[in-house]
């Protein structure tokens, strides 16, 4: 286990990097990672990723995130692939808890841009590359940067223009970001756009920590004012933005009447199935049994009795052993009573671990109540092969 020293505001502390990605705690909700981590807790995971060197993409999933990634396979692997989702939209925020998910509240692209940029630099500020962003609003929001020396120094910036994913790919730009040695790539593109070609380039990009920051390029340069703080933490941002960018609204109805939608058809069903579990006692002294068998081709965990947030600890133990035979992982919960968010978080990491050596996690002896709870927490896409 390695242990760095970040910074984070005036004093120095420490951070023990995650052995592996079995140790992220993180939820499921909706069919995406969440990391319920706050804006101090976030700047710091950010800051230690730096310091161990990347590559490391973060992801801030707000309603739009959550939409995008029901109807676009690419948009739904970029926030999987991603190593930090803190919520950015209080509408998820307001579900995650109502589904016991431990959120203290939201932590937008631009609140961490702007804790990073006001952070106590020290003897080395963090170094950041601004790629994106109409006509030369970047090299403008760089000079100000610079101009005030705290926490971020801005060592480039780059508008690739409105090309496709694959011209913005180019050796040229690729090459121009990576010879900056910047710690942080800023990428202020539209969120598709924006997704898809960190996803692209993940394996050419060399800067460490790398993400898409969305409008910050915009509220830092003045061209757009953000909104209140009151207003953003009652849940009304979206109209401010529609009063400063009018043509938004369009985007705000079809994700709100989608997320509408998730609500009452995903998140209320779990929210009822939650409480009478709770008031019922269901399956309280069951447990959780972890077994592993092996085979020529695979490692299969059976899981029997209530896969939840109280016994996952013992759960990471055994997949991280299954892991550790660097075999395909099948599970067997034709036993598993329940399944809830937190449980999700860890077989999405145990997905992604799989993925990164070329290889699959499975399921099997699927029952009707295992199935609806995989379709209602909108995983039902684990249970189709894509994996």
């Amino acid at each position: 286990m390695q242990t760095v020293v970040t910074r984070a505001g005036a004093e120095a502390r420490t951070f023990v990097a995650r052995p592996d990605e079995l140790s992220r705690e993180v939820f499921g909700v909706l069919g995406v990672p969440i990391d319920a981590l706050g804006l101090s807790a976030s700047l710091r995971t950010l800051e230690a990723a730096v310091a161990r060197g990347g590559p490391f993409l973060f992801s801030t999933p707000n309603v739009n995130f959550l939409v995008s990634s029901k109807v676009e396979r690419q948009f739904r692997e970029s926030l999987l692939l991603s190593d930090l989702c803190p919520v950015d939209g209080m509408p998820i925020v307001w579900i995650a808890r109502l589904l016991g998910v431990p959120i203290k509240d939201r932590v937008s692209g631009a609140d961490l841009f702007d804790a990073l940029k006001l952070a106590d630099g020290g003897e080395r500020p963090l170094s950041v590359f601004l790629f994106g962003g109409a006509d030369e609003i970047a090299s403008q929001v760089g000079q100000a940067l610079n101009a005030r020396p705290r926490g971020l120094k801005c060592v480039g910036a780059l508008n690739p223009g409105f090309g496709t994913v694959d011209e913005m790919s180019n050796d040229a730009i690729i090459k121009a970001i990576n010879d900056s040695g910047a710690d942080i790539l800023a990428v202020f593109l539209n969120a598709r756009k924006a997704q898809a070609w960190l996803l692209h380039n993940h394996d050419r990009l060399q800067i460490p920590v790398r993400a898409q920051f969305g409008a910050t390029i915009n509220f830092e340069a003045g061209t757009i004012r953000r909104a209140p703080s009151f207003v953003r933490s009652a849940g009304f941002e979206w109209l401010w933005r529609i009063k400063e960018e009018p043509y938004l609204w369009r985007r705000y109805w079809s994700d709100g009447k989608s997320l509408i939608h998730l609500f009452v058809n995903c998140a209320l069903p779990l929210a009822v199935d939650g409480a009478w579990a709770r008031l019922s006692g269901a399956g309280q002294a069951e447990g959780l049994r972890v077994m592993l068998r092996d085979d020529d081709f695979a490692v299969t965990v059976g899981l029997s009795g209530l896969a939840i947030s109280r016994y996952v600890d013992d759960a990471i133990g055994r997949f991280r052993e299954a892991l550790g035979r660097n075999k395909p992982i099948v599970v067997d919960v034709g036993r598993t009573r329940l399944i809830d968010p937190r449980f999700f978080g860890l077989l999405l990491m145990v997905r992604k671990q799989l993925r990164n050596r070329g290889q699959a996690l499975r399921f099997v002896n699927l029952s009707p109540r295992v199935v609806r709870a995989f379709r209602l927490n909108g995983f039902e896409y684990l249970l189709s092969g894509d994996t």
